[in-house]
């Protein structure tokens, strides 16, 4: 399944340039753990840094435009950051199985002429099979306003190690006449290409890409939205809200119910008393979502179950999709669940992330120390806000003396909560 190595992200609210990670050109940085969870204090830019995935996947199913204007962003001039001139921009540093070779992607969007936002330029880039792995990857996608030039095959590109192409060299590409290449024209460049070029077969990379963004589950779930009373009719997957909780347990019962009785026992183990959860069709056809309870003879409906209950479900059925999303970002899991659950919910996602089969990356943020106890320091970004307002971010493994702590056994979340992520740790 495929995997964010690394990415950066530049001029993206208080994001003025962070990274994580590590890139094609800072390969010294080690590649993010199946796992991430990026921990901070109120105001760090936690939830920025969620809705900068957001707004990569918007921008790739809505347009630029609609995407700077969805989730209450409020458009392009609130998402920039303040004092800025130049584009927002994101890199993303992926591999598409284990034995492919690593893909650049970047992107950057700005404003035009009349104060709209568009894809100021695209590239994709990938070194070819025996290539030195300090050598510059090939780019095989330039668009620069919506026009430019793209390479078919597998491992076909331009050599950039002379240096960056400018807007010159890209018109020359596009006058030259070649087999292996195509000039690109894009009608809209308020969209981005690789959502059409992404659709022809004759671009496999380009196409496995999309794919691969288009799966991205970011987790907006609601307790209340889980309350609803759907519409009968069997789903296969959890939608971001969770509005078809009760639609994905008729198809885990009538498709998987083996996996599906797992879930029960899970959340057996963790909600004492839970015995049997199901669903019924009503006869205006909408359903009716049940918890049934060993002490009680009638069950109990989504309704009357506490936010922490359905949201412990919701993972639950997320985790056990039988064709999970490739990347789940999830914003503070912790909020509406009791503290001794939360190391649990850790060692649940860490299962997922390293089950060979059908197995997701998942990237958290959260402030909750009982949930960073369970996690390893290399797992673990910091993330602070700097003298200049922006946000500035850390691996906790860098730091030599949290890892001989932990090595020491003592829990990183006691750590993170006694301030020797910061300052105290110089008294040592």
């Amino acid at each position: 399944m495929a995997k964010i190595e690394g990415f950066r992200i530049r001029n993206f609210r208080t994001l003025r340039d962070i990274t994580l990670g590590r890139l094609w050109n800072a390969r010294s940085s080690g590649e993010l753990t199946p796992m991430t969870a990026v921990i901070g204090k109120n105001g760090s830019g936690k939830s920025t840094l969620f809705d900068a995935f957001g707004f990569l996947s918007d921008c790739l199913k809505l347009g630029v435009e609609e995407a700077c204007d969805a989730k209450g962003r409020g458009g392009f001039e609130r998402i920039i950051s303040q004092d800025v001139n130049e584009p927002i921009m994101f890199e993303i540093y992926y591999r598409e199985t284990r034995t492919e070779l690593p893909i650049t992607y970047e992107v950057a969007f700005t404003l035009d002429d009349h104060g709209r936002p568009y894809v100021k330029s695209e590239r994709l880039r990938q070194r070819r099979e025996g290539q030195k792995s300090l050598g510059r990857p090939y780019s095989f996608l330039i668009l620069e306003d919506g026009m430019g030039v793209v390479w078919k095959g597998k491992y076909q590109g331009i050599n950039e190690d002379t240096g960056q192409f400018t807007s010159e060299d890209i018109a020359e590409l596009m006058r030259e006449e070649s087999t292996e290449r195509e000039v690109v024209e894009l009608e809209d460049n308020r969209r981005l290409g690789i959502a059409t070029l992404g659709a022809l077969k004759q671009h496999p990379r380009i196409s496995a890409f999309r794919q691969f963004i288009e799966g991205w589950y970011l987790s907006y779930f609601r307790p209340d939205a889980a309350r609803e009373l759907p519409l009968a009719g069997p789903q296969k997957h959890l939608n971001i809200h969770g509005d078809n909780m009760g639609n994905v347990v008729q198809f885990m019962e009538r498709d998987h119910p083996k996996q599906f009785r797992k879930i029960i026992d899970d959340i057996a183990e963790k909600i004492p008393g839970i015995e049997k959860i199901s669903v019924e069709r009503m006869p205006n056809n909408q359903l009716l979502l049940k918890f049934n309870k060993k002490e009680f003879k009638d069950p109990f409906l989504a309704q009357q179950m506490s936010d922490g209950t359905l949201k412990v479900f919701a993972y639950l059925l997320l985790l056990s999709d039988p064709t999970p999303p490739p990347f789940i970002c999830i914003e503070e899991p912790e909020n509406g669940l009791y503290h001794k659950l939360l190391e649990n919910l850790a060692q649940q996602f860490r299962t997922h992330v390293t089950n060979e089969k059908n197995k997701s990356q998942i990237f958290i943020t959260t402030h909750q120390p009982y949930f960073v106890d369970a996690l390893e320091p290399k797992e673990v970004w910091i993330l602070e806000k700097g003298d200049d307002g922006f946000s500035k971010i850390r691996r906790a493994s860098d730091d030599p003396v949290i890892q001989g702590l932990v090595n020491e056994g003592l829990p990183l979340g006691g750590l993170w909560y006694s301030d020797y992520f910061e300052g105290k740790r110089n008294a040592l």
